[in-house]
């Protein structure tokens, strides 16, 4: 089954080598086909709005017919997410505590991995909330890095909850035993990681669903975006994420002239011949290097043929 025929996808890789173009092509090909799709940016250099000459931001914006485009703001997504955590704990906390926790909150925002854990809540919220509004869902998410941490979150999380909920689950115990005569006592906290926990579970079901999941990952042809790709799948492998499309983009055109780009294109063999020996599992689609920026629809439709080529 063909990645671009499944009804979500993720597409990752190195910044600077059109990963945001290709997602955003992918989606228009999948909006060209009578499904409606939604094309979600996580990258914190957002590019859509550019593709498609028009503001975009943080709602969901119609940009052509069937397709509907959304860039999530780490900050505010964090801010959010905050803002959700302090919900929670009203009334689980004394008033007199209240504002000290408020305090703690607000310095967490700044602290490293912050922004991906907002980001990956919103990112789970969409998959389980808008599968059933669309036909697809399109990810053009961060840089590499940032794309594994994410989709290994579910299993990481889902590991150190779960290790919460048995700590609380016999803190209660022991005390319904000294304090309410056997009875089980209310657990807030309890309720609400064992939301969490389920929603990670939902959310990591969807992921590892290969029928429903596929990830792409665009690269150029040069060394250091194969090697990066390379050491990208290895890892996403260890976590049951098979990537199994590449799209190698940028690649010189056949027909050119001058010597320079004469020499450029047999510089550009050695690695078009390593992707071939790198990737020997994966279905690599070639895109080539275009005279000029993909600005509007009809250079993305242009684009956009070269996934079915091959």
């Amino acid at each position: 089954m063909h990645v671009l025929s499944k009804n979500i996808v993720f597409v990752g890789g190195k910044g600077g080598v059109g990963k945001s173009t290709s997602a955003a092509a992918i989606a228009y090909k999948a909006a060209q086909e009578g499904n409606k799709t939604l094309l979600i940016s996580t990258d914190p250099a957002h590019n859509l709005g550019d593709i498609f000459n028009q503001s975009i931001g943080g709602k969901t914006t119609e940009v052509t017919e069937n397709l509907q485009a959304i860039e999530i703001d780490p900050d505010i997504e964090t801010n959010n997410y905050i803002k959700g955590v302090k919900e929670n704990i009203k009334g689980i906390v004394q008033s007199s505590m209240m504002e000290e926790v408020h305090r703690q909150l607000d310095t967490a925002k700044a602290s490293p991995g912050a922004d991906e854990a907002a980001l990956f809540d919103k990112l789970i919220s969409i998959i389980l909330e808008e599968r059933n509004n669309f036909d697809k869902l399109i990810f053009d998410t961060a840089p590499t890095g940032h794309t594994i941490r994410l989709l290994s979150l579910p299993e990481l999380m889902g590991v150190w909850i779960e290790g919460l909920l048995e700590k609380r689950k016999k803190a209660n115990e022991n005390y319904s035993q000294l304090l309410n005569d056997g009875e089980p006592i209310e657990d807030p906290i309890y309720d609400v990681l064992k939301e969490r926990q389920e929603r990670f579970t939902k959310a990591r079901e969807v992921l590892l669903d290969k029928e429903e999941t596929g990830f792409v990952f665009v690269l150029n042809p040069e060394r250091l975006p194969i090697l990066e790709t390379k050491k990208a799948i290895e890892l996403l492998d260890k976590y049951h994420l098979h990537v199994k499309t590449l799209i190698v983009n940028k690649v010189l055109p056949n027909e050119i002239d001058g010597e320079f780009f004469q020499g450029r294109k047999n510089h550009e063999k050695q690695y078009l011949d390593m992707i071939d020996d790198t990737f020997t599992k994966q279905e690599l689609i070639y895109v080539p290097l275009f005279t000029h920026d993909i600005t509007d629809q009809q250079q993305l439709e242009e684009f956009s043929t070269y996934y079915t080529k091959g």
